[in-house]
């Protein structure tokens, strides 16, 4: 009996001294790290870091806008012009937002730490686990995934160059960017510096696209896990097999099981609630140019398809709009996610054995189940709630402005 308790002691504070930091967030470390924004680096270095990096993304979005100045402006030209600098304005967006709350992303991480600090039930550690392992999941398919895009990016880009190198024929070609950019000097003499910045600016904008897009997806992950952990809690209150008698000898035990269960649930709510509060202006934003550049891509890919057929040009539009749908999908999935565990515990309080439990205890499952009554989901600024219902309608939004492209070209 004694080296059992023993055995827990151990057990206990060997996962007190486990940092969240390291341990849940290694890898979205390593890709803010990357691209500069990871909160407890504040060195000089990291500042410069960031302040380079922003202004590549700054300076390739105005370098594509400038084409406007030098060139006649017409509708489906405008539309050429636009539909990849308004995914950068997205990504840049997201990029300086994650940079500004670098104290309250790490303020977050701190009370995660508190909260796993807490946790004593072994069932309880094996669902931060489960969702630990969703969250790493998430991270190493998208990090693949994204990889793959930078090479499909820059191939893109730089196959007619190569095929003008494997070409037998010794007639020179003028060189061509596959990509609007007025820099107002000698393009075929800085062919390949500008072609330098370019690549830098896409492989930077869309690392730190799955580097902050991961980031918050192992957030809202966790806090999913304390969802649930609220609900195993409230599963666990009332134990079926166990005797009225045995429940009022228990009731203290009982209220403070319960008292827990909502305790995790207000945090997690309360958590989320800031994360998104946070974000909220830069959300509305990204929501607003996401549209954007996913209806001038489709409308891209169809004049492309039908007209050009470039594969260069056909295959950058079809990158850009799926990453843009990708990512729009992600993240109203996981604020559907979010939805759905906070409603478990509403769930978990009407399936357990109330009416054995004493008036106190019932009238506060009776308010948790009321509280129910009202859905929890992640709004953004009153207009958007994340959720699957919400995709669709962003989609539909999408495929509508695309429609009005198509009818007036």
């Amino acid at each position: 009996m004694l080296r059992r308790k023993l055995c827990q002691m151990r057990s206990h504070s060997s996962r007190e001294m486990i940092s969240v930091e390291d341990w849940y967030f290694s890898l979205n470390r390593i890709l803010l790290l990357i691209v500069g924004l990871w909160p407890y680096q504040t060195s000089k270095l990291a500042r410069l870091q960031f302040i380079c990096f922003f202004s590549i993304l700054i300076t390739f979005i105005i370098f594509q806008l400038t084409t406007f100045i030098t060139s006649k402006c017409t509708a489906n030209s405008v539309i050429k012009v636009l539909s990849l600098p308004f995914g950068f304005i997205c990504i840049t967006i997201k990029y300086y937002s994650f940079c500004i709350n670098g104290e309250n992303m790490k303020d977050l991480m701190e009370q995660l730490q508190r909260i796993y600090n807490d946790l004593e039930d072994s069932n309880e550690i094996a669902i931060i686990k489960k969702y630990r392992r969703n969250a790493k999941c998430y991270t190493a398919i998208l990090t693949i995934f994204i990889v793959c895009s930078v090479c499909m990016f820059t191939g893109a880009l730089i196959w007619p160059d190569i095929l003008q190198i494997i070409s037998s024929t010794n007639k020179s070609r003028p060189r061509q960017l596959q990509i609007l950019t007025e820099y107002f000097i000698d393009q075929e003499r800085y062919f390949y510096y500008l072609l330098l910045h370019i690549n830098a600016a896409i492989c930077i904008g869309l690392v730190s696209l799955v580097a902050t897009g991961t980031m918050l997806i192992a957030y809202f992950q966790y806090m999913c896990a304390m969802f649930t952990i609220a609900g195993y809690r409230i599963e666990n209150a009332i134990k079926t097999q166990i005797s009225q008698d045995i429940i009022k000898h228990n009731k203290n035990l009982m209220y403070k099981s319960i008292k827990n269960a909502v305790d995790i649930h207000r945090k997690a709510m309360a958590l989320s609630i800031k994360l998104r509060t946070k974000f909220e202006i830069s959300f509305f934003f990204l929501i607003i140019f996401g549209v954007m550049t996913l209806s001038m891509n489709i409308f891209r890919i169809f004049q492309i398809g039908l007209s050009t057929r470039n594969a260069d040009e056909l295959s950058i539009s079809i990158i850009v709009g799926f990453i843009t749908f990708l990512y729009m999908f992600i993240a109203n999935f996981l604020g559907q996610k979010v939805t759905d565990h906070s409603n478990c515990i509403y769930v978990a309080a009407y399936k357990i054995r109330w009416y054995i439990a004493p008036p106190d205890i019932q009238k506060l499952l009776l308010i948790l189940i009321q509280r129910g009554n009202k859905t929890f989901g992640l709004n953004i600024g009153g207009l958007f709630v994340a959720s699957i219902q919400c995709f669709t309608t962003l989609a539909n939004t999408s495929l509508s402005y695309f429609t009005v492209m198509y009818s007036v070209q």
